[in-house]
């Protein structure tokens, strides 16, 4: 290969980077990190203004009334699937067999089953997303949904602080990676939506006065959930603090309940997570089951959407794949995946890896399976940005990078419409699979996700476009593999 032309392709991606940095105004943001954790003193004075709220509606769903997901932590498939607590729990429910975390570690599994992306973060730190990133929370909002958040010893209604100990024995408690919404300034900057972010005396209490919002996640501390521990403990606390709600008729009703883990413990495996829906909507014949269909958290998001008849993100959401039993009855058909090559142990190039990259923009042209399209108030927060994105060499928010076979053929500037894959004549990054892929400016040209699926930027049957990221991250990608 001539340095030359090699010269050419790099001075023609540093162009189409510095581009985006300089149009988007979502480059500069202030990027907060904080380990100090709050005094005891501290926390009782704050706790004594905390307002807690119990905020409940009645909007029927199209195969569920309620969703509650309950998130455990970093166990391998077969080690959860073979914990006596947890078969007997999976026996009163559907096993998910092919459910995957998009990445590693903790934080940004849990930051995508909210906002369809996590905007490539690849560690554990303090992290604030700004408040022009939208979240499920909107979703349900424009609907009158209610949702909430239940954190096990959460030391009060609305705390947002990094993390929060025993008192007695100071061993690790409460920890904000662990907690979806307070990851996103769109939520921590409405009062409302964090007095309903509470703790499990909270949640016991609203459970008798049957209070309990349509929406739930709830979160068990870092000794129940199996970070600090292991699956013995895990799978206890799981069965101990699932029985009686399977016995609760209120609680029941019309319900449904994922418990899944965030992510697997061995990196070098396939990421896939044992999970399992339960609840008064699965019928007595579905009970010892199991679902090989292809799912992820964006899989949350993309089923509260159709469930409710809701907008979507613009984001991950869009492509994802829904509950079967929703997507039966609603005569939808969920994508068939792939995933001989796929590991999803690695970020992409991106926002939170690299401050040099622009936050994407959703994208507002998406429709979600159900043909669905972008809330109108992301839409018109990101109109100017997501323009501007386009106009640049964009990437999804996957691991995806530019072709450079495909850009020699074709010139540094305009990229050939065509894609290649890990498992033919794509590269790979480390143990996670690659796809690449070519775009021109065209928003309609398609783009390859992790998931080894061809989708487009715009619209088509059930599945639309990821979110772009400025061009920047391909630089790096495209660097490495000419060394």
């Amino acid at each position: 290969m001539k340095l030359s032309t090699l010269a050419l392709i790099a001075s023609s991606l540093i162009a189409s980077s510095n581009a985006a940095d300089t149009t988007s105004s979502s480059t500069v943001v202030e990027r907060t990190q904080s380990i100090i954790e709050p005094s005891a003193s501290e926390i009782a004075v704050s706790a004594a203004s905390a307002k807690t709220l119990q905020w409940t509606s009645d909007i029927k769903g199209k195969k569920f009334d309620r969703f509650v997901v309950i998130w455990l932590e970093n166990t391998d498939f077969d080690q959860a699937a073979e914990q006596p607590d947890m078969a007997w729990v999976a026996s009163h429910g559907i096993t998910l067999t092919n459910y995957w975390a998009v990445t590693h570690p903790s934080e940004p599994n849990y930051m995508s089953s909210v906002g369809g992306d996590y905007f490539a973060l690849d560690d554990d730190r303090f992290t604030s997303l700004p408040k022009n990133v939208s979240t499920l929370a909107d979703l349900l909002d424009d609907k009158g949904i209610s949702f909430g958040s239940y954190q096990e010893h959460l030391p009060y209604t609305g705390f947002t602080g990094f993390n929060y100990s025993n008192q007695e024995t100071f061993a690790n408690d409460y920890v904000r990676k662990h907690n979806p919404f307070i990851l996103y300034e769109s939520y921590t900057s409405n009062a409302t939506r964090l007095s309903v972010m509470k703790n499990f005396t909270e949640f016991e209490k609203d459970l008798k006065d049957e209070k309990l919002p349509q929406y739930m996640i709830i979160t068990p501390n870092m000794t129940n959930d199996a970070h600090d521990t292991n699956i013995k403990v895990a799978g206890k606390w799981t069965r101990d603090f699932v029985t009686p709600l399977l016995e609760n008729e209120y609680f029941m009703n019309n319900t449904l309940v994922l418990i899944t883990f965030d992510e697997n413990e061995t990196y070098a495996e396939q990421n896939t997570v044992f999970s399992i829906l339960l609840g008064g909507v699965i019928d007595d014949e579905l009970k010892g089951t199991t679902d090989s269909t292809f799912y992820d958290h964006y899989s949350q998001i993309a089923s509260a959407e159709v469930n409710w008849d809701l907008y979507n993100l613009g984001r991950n959401d869009v492509t994802a794949n829904i509950w079967k039993s929703l997507a039966d009855a609603e005569g939808l058909t969920n994508k068939d995946v792939d995933t001989k090559f796929m590991v999803n142990n690695e970020t992409y190039h991106g926002y939170l890896f690299d401050e040099k990259i622009a936050l994407p923009a959703p994208n507002i042209s998406a429709t979600n399976i159900a043909g669905k399209g972008i809330l109108p108030a992301i839409s018109s927060v990101w109109a100017d940005e997501y323009s501007s994105q386009v106009k640049e060499n964009y990437f999804t928010s996957t691991t995806t990078l530019v072709s450079l076979e495909s850009t020699l053929e074709n010139g540094a500037s305009k990229f050939a419409e065509e894609t290649t894959t890990a498992s033919g004549s794509g590269s790979k990054s480390g143990s996670n699979t690659i796809t690449s892929t070519s775009k021109t400016e065209s928003t309609s040209a398609s783009v390859t996700t992790n998931s080894g699926s061809e989708l487009p930027s715009g619209s088509h049957n059930g599945a639309a476009g990821l979110s772009p990221i400025a061009g920047a991250g391909a630089l790096a990608i495209a660097a490495a593999l000419l060394i």
